[in-house]
């Protein structure tokens, strides 16, 4: 899971900085779409990261199993489908 996280970190680095440089290249405008875009790359990692570590501790505190290590939950089918508000 550490390794998958990191790797998050990385490649949303690299993509940002990726398009960074190709716009700067295109558009003859360098260094400013490379610096945008280093900074939306790793606000995007970030994010990713703290998505990834907030449901590692959310399934662990609940005692369920971290959502790659179960199998996908079931629906129930005694309950009809919608919104819930009809349910009693």
């Amino acid at each position: 899971m550490a390794f998958r996280i990191g790797v998050e970190l990385v490649a949303a680095l690299v993509v940002g900085v990726g398009a960074g440089l190709l716009l700067d290249r295109w558009l003859g405008s360098t260094p400013w779409f490379l610096i945008v875009f280093f900074f939306l790359g790793a606000a995007a990692g970030v994010l990713n990261v703290y998505r990834a570590a907030s449901r590692i501790g959310w399934a662990e505190a609940e005692g369920a199993p971290a959502p790659s290590e179960g199998k996908p939950e079931e629906e129930d089918d005694d309950w009809p489908s919608g919104t819930g508000s009809d349910r009693q």
